[in-house]
């Protein structure tokens, strides 16, 4: 990976008119503007439907797309909605996402073009049937799981009645009959959304900007992908997970953290050669040029909490197989694609795991000031094999950063940039593009000089998360002058040729 430089910002935070960020034209334009200024990546947040909280970590599926980043527009231009029919979305803010209200109606209007869909067929039949085949393996069971979730959505799979729970052939078979229009109208979501993916990641390509995906190492217990796949978790008879994921007490949180996602029986995994897991990756290596897997000390062991438990005090480190499930990877592709999130407490085993593949770790400047000059996420410090940021999704914006540091914090930063408040922030992006790292990646918010006001998400915070839009106007000539600059001094972009 030669030195280069990107943009964190996920679908849902692009502006446009429709109440949410979609992959329509403001999407392309982002690309345009990534170009501009030398950006050769753009880093994106899970791409899946969203539950409860509307957390990308917390979907539906590993593979589905969510129906919320559709763009109306494209669908007009498909002739599958009118324009006129968007006129609702003139009552929301484009300043943040109101998932609650935007949901219901988009929903309402995939339905018209479903509808649409249907009497065009033909116009779509060998595209739409060759997804199907591509696609098949796991979308059939997605699309049931959702049909069988919309007649009572309260309810977590392992809730429903008994023949569903155990997926009996002949009531699976007797659902599919029962619900086939709604199960082809999740099929037609997933067409729609893939091929607009598809599309965005083209021209981004074409145009010499590489997709960056996260990859959450957990599912979601309430996911098609656990009530298909039973036996790759610990589970009860009854659906129920006996032990969920997490992490222990430590210097941020003196009970850990409890994510109650099932954990899987990699002994199991195993017995399958990791067929889930291997199609899991090449799925996502298709959908994008890099991934991050998230949490990537838990393919080396990973904290495993009894169910019930109401903290992570009282959980085991169990061992995983994550080495044998790589080299498995590294067999079928060669060279691993793939960035290791190894933030927190990481002990030699799991640096040995990201090692013995070459992949890049991350640092982030942000935590690089608790300490004296030996703390290993300050620039001076690393290694040319890792990817830098400003800050990620979890953490406060650099400038709200600033506003609510630690003295010993701030008594560091002062020590290592000498400027006001306003301008550490540029001076924390310049040394985060100045750094050996080979990759240096800033959220958008940064970039835009945002306050707290601008942040994604705050851990353990159920409410209000996810929620954040940029606008068009926010982005000054300055500022992106200031990317451009910056990118081109410190090589992280082709420099231009000279006259």
């Amino acid at each position: 990976m030669s030195r280069s430089s990107g943009i964190l910002l996920h679908i849902s935070s692009l502006p446009g008119k429709h109440g949410i960020g979609s992959m329509g034209a403001d999407a392309f334009a982002f690309v345009d503007f990534l170009k501009e200024t030398g950006q050769k990546w753009w880093q994106i947040l899970p791409l899946g439907p969203t539950g409860y909280g509307n957390s990308p970590y917390q979907s539906y599926s590993a593979f589905a797309g969510s129906d919320l980043l559709i763009s109306m527009d494209k669908l007009v231009d498909d002739q599958l909605l009118k324009q006129s029919e968007l006129e609702i979305f003139a009552q929301f803010s484009q300043k943040k996402v109101e998932y609650d209200q935007i949901a219901p109606i988009k929903r309402e209007l995939l339905k018209k073009a479903f509808e649409r869909f249907g009497n065009q067929f033909d116009r779509y039949k060998e595209a739409y049937y060759n997804f199907l085949g591509e696609h098949s393996w796991w979308l059939d069971d997605y699309a049931l799981f959702q049909a069988l979730k919309e007649q009572k959505p309260e309810l977590v799979w392992n809730e429903w009645k008994i023949a569903y729970t155990k997926r009996e052939v002949q009531a699976l078979d007797k659902a599919y009959l029962e619900h086939a229009e709604l199960i082809n109208f999740h099929r037609f979501i997933q067409f729609i959304f893939f091929k607009q993916w598809f599309e965005l990641k083209s021209y981004a390509n074409e145009h010499g900007v590489q997709l960056f995906g996260d990859l959450p190492l957990y599912v979601s217990l309430d996911s098609s992908d656990v009530w298909g796949n039973q036996d790759l978790f610990l589970l009860d008879e009854e659906g129920q997970p006996t032990h969920v994921g997490g992490v222990p007490p430590d210097y941020f949180s003196e009970t850990g953290q409890l994510w109650g996602c099932p954990v899987f029986d990699w002994n199991r995994l195993a017995e399958r050669n990791y067929d889930w897991w291997m199609a899991r990756l090449h799925f996502c290596l298709k959908m994008y040029d890099r991934i991050r897997i998230d949490h990537f000390r838990g393919l080396e062991s990973f904290w495993s909490v009894p169910a019930g438990e109401k903290t992570a005090i009282r959980g085991e480190w169990w061992p995983a197989k994550g080495h044998d499930m790589l080299r498995l990877l590294q067999s079928q592709i060669g060279e691993l694609p793939v960035i290791a999130e190894d933030l927190g407490v990481i002990t030699p085993e799991v640096e040995k795991l990201r090692d013995d593949f070459k992949l890049p770790g991350m640092k982030v400047l942000q935590f690089g000031f608790a300490s004296d000059a030996t703390n290993e996420h300050l620039p001076h410090n690393y290694d040319r094999n890792f990817v830098v940021y400003t800050g990620t999704h979890d953490n406060n914006t650099t400038l709200g950063w600033l506003k609510s540091v630690t003295k010993v914090e701030r008594l560091n930063i002062r020590r290592y940039f000498y400027r006001s408040r306003r301008r550490t922030v540029d001076s924390i992006i310049e040394a985060t593009w100045g750094s050996v790292a080979e990759l240096a990646i800033m959220p958008m918010q940064d970039l835009l000089r945002l306050d707290g006001k601008g942040r994604m998400n705050v851990p353990g915070v159920a409410g209000g998360n996810w929620e954040w839009r940029f606008e068009w106007r926010q982005l000054r000539l300055s500022r992106r002058h200031f990317l451009k600059q910056i990118t081109e001094k410190y090589n992280r972009c082709k420099p231009p040729e000279e006259n």
